[in-house]
């Protein structure tokens, strides 16, 4: 069977999308005429930061110098850890993958997690060392590092995607190291769901890789997880658009159409097969997907919650793999409340929504899913542990049993002489050592055990500060633990301002309390009346500021008289104030809260 079916793995930015222009420019599988730089990367945001976001996949026709013609299926896949899932369901797909390595960056943190996913998955690998047309480049470093991931000297392909150069002859052994698909088409229609995606006309487009069996229009499918059953309405391959034929065979990657709406019926890596044709058992790998990280998302008009209300559930229809469910908070009125792959994901759907339907928005810091055990409202202690995304919603201090927060396996690669400053950092963001590997003379593989809650704020830019940039992290979750957390709340002249809320470990709650106290007294401006800004734990205040009052000079036209007179102006005033002080009630500036969001997640 002339079908090749293989993945291109690799760092953020050590060149995936333009090894795979160059593949097919080889091929010829888009006109010249057509063809434009990161060709597989079509949406603006993708091209902008030079980042792939959704896994692609393309047929390509290729002449081999023997003078065979192959079937080459290539799926590109991200690089970042947000999307690992994703990665994992495309080389699911594949019997092989290039791994590919900047020549003058050398093995990186996202480089080791996914040659290990791709060992795992007993794929053959095919080291490709990339950017050899650089100065700096040292493919012969590289190489070492290389031979130390994979825990076995196997020789490089040294190419250059950005010239062209050793491009051909990657393609040449991608058709002699890997091998066939092992698929039998008179087996009963199986196949795996490797990515989705929504269009206004066909409804829900799935891209598949077909295991045994064939698939034809006019066959009725059903999928494992679901049991749900659709009748195929078209069927076809990509290249890269969709090229509609009679079937997909055995062994090939194509897409279906099956009439289906709504995109969250479709899971990744779900098993599709034949109604009336039972298969054995479904194809491994699949798990349900949860997000990690959870933040508000409000209009910052109050008239623009329709318009981002449409926006999101437009935008979902395009990304399943975030939730999302309505909030209301006194501050900021109503929103919604997303659930996250990371905080790449968080960043990428805020820009979309900003961009592509104008709609300006206030984000809440983001925070993780803690789990808390707590007593019920006969003070009697709940069976199970309960899961909470939103800090508001936690249960009374005095009821909280225990809190478990989730904690993530690190993996971090730095050059020696920035080691100690990044496990100065570790440490101070409660970190566990785990193990110190070198891969290099040179380099080391720091792993550690991390408080997931530590890294989504501002983790990755201190990692970069104390590295000078050399240094590269990836984690994937490990497990939860109980922690010592607390509640944070802010209080403003005696009244909980909900949105401000945050949890945070005891050891670092009066730190935070008191810089953000300082923030918001800088920010909110000053009222008629005195202003307390409070920080609070278990219902005790632990740091403060006031903001002083605005006052009025009453005696400025009394220009003579008894002292008498003078003292009834200032006893009215005084009473005034008192009367303002009971009554009166803050308002918090738009432009100040977004400008504290900022600030928390900077400090």
């Amino acid at each position: 069977m002339n079908i090749r079916n293989f993945s291109i793995i690799a760092h953020i930015d050590h060149g995936k999308s333009t090894l795979a222009d160059r593949f097919i420019q080889i091929t010829h599988t888009i006109p010249d005429r057509q063809m434009k730089e990161q060709f597989m990367d079509g949406m603006e945001l993708e091209r902008e930061r030079g980042i792939t976001i959704k896994a692609k996949a393309v047929r390509m026709l290729y002449t081999a110098d023997s003078g065979e013609e192959y079937i080459l299926n290539l799926i590109d896949t991200p690089g970042h850890v947000d999307f690992s899932y994703e990665v994992s369901r495309a080389m699911a797909a594949c019997e092989g993958a290039i791994l590919l390595v900047d020549a003058s960056q050398g093995v990186e943190a996202q480089t080791l997690a996914h040659a290990h996913l791709a060992q795992t998955l007993g794929l053959t690998i095919i080291p490709v060392i990339n950017k050899i047309d650089l100065e700096h480049s040292n493919p012969d470093a590289t190489e070492e590092q290389i031979w130390e991931v994979l825990k076995n000297p196997v020789d490089s392909s040294r190419n250059s995607a950005k010239d062209g150069r050793g491009v051909r002859e990657v393609l040449e052994r991608v058709i002699a190291e890997i091998p066939p698909p092992q698929g039998t088409a008179q087996r009963p229609f199986k196949a795996l769901v490797f990515d989705s995606f929504y269009d206004v006309y066909k409804g829900v487009v799935i891209y598949t890789r077909v295991v045994d069996g064939e698939l034809s229009a006019g066959k009725y499918i059903t999928f494992y997880s679901s049991g749900a059953v659709y009748k195929v309405e078209e069927v076809g391959h990509l290249t890269p658009k969709l090229a509609k034929s009679d079937s997909i065979n055995t062994g090939e990657v194509g897409y279906l159409v099956a009439g289906i709406r709504d995109i969250h019926e479709i899971k990744m890596g779900d098993t599709i097969s034949e109604k009336d044709k039972p298969i054995d058992a479904p194809l491994p790998g699949y798990k349900e997907v949860n997000p990690v990280v959870f933040a508000g998302f409000y209009p910052v008009t109050t008239t623009d919650y329709t318009a981002l209300k449409t926006a999101i559930q437009k935008l979902n229809l395009t990304d399943s793999s975030f939730t999302f469910q309505g909030e209301t908070s006194k501050a900021l009125g109503f929103g919604f409340r997303l659930g996250f792959m990371g905080l790449l994901h968080l960043d990428i759907i805020r820009e979309r929504i900003e961009r592509e339907f104008d709609i300006p928005l206030i984000a809440t810091n983001p925070n993780v899913v803690y789990k808390v055990l707590a007593k019920d409202s006969h003070g009697v202690k709940e069976s199970k542990y309960v899961e909470v995304t939103n800090p508001a919603d936690f249960p009374h201090y005095g009821d909280v049993m225990d809190i478990m927060e989730p904690y993530v396996r690190a993996n971090i690669i730095v050059p020696l002489p920035y080691m100690e400053g990044v496990m100065n950092l570790l440490k101070e963001k409660r970190g566990e050592h785990v193990k110190i590997e070198y891969i290099s003379t040179t380099r080391v593989i720091v792993e550690y055990y991390l408080p997931l809650s530590e890294i989504i704020l501002d983790f990755y830019d201190k990692l970069k500060s104390v590295s000078r940039g050399y240094a590269s992290f990836d984690y994937e979750p490990h497990e939860y633990r109980s922690s010592d957390m607390v509640k944070i709340e802010m209080l403003l002249h005696a009244e909980v301002v909900d949105a401000l809320s945050f949890i945070v470990h005891r050891s670092k709650a009066l730190h935070n309390a008191r810089i953000l106290c300082e923030k918001l007294k800088e920010l909110i401006p000053r009222h008629m009346f005195e202003i307390a800004v409070q920080a609070q734990v278990g219902g005790k205040i632990i740091a403060r500021e006031t903001i002083g009052a605005i006052r009025k000079d009453v005696l400025a036209k009394c220009y003579g008289g008894d002292i008498t007179r003078k003292r009834k102006l200032l006893e009215a005033q005084k009473e005034g104030k008192r009367k303002m002080k009971l009554l009166g009630s803050v308002e918090i500036p738009q432009e100040a809260f977004m400008s504290l969001l900022k600030i928390s997640q900077d400090k």
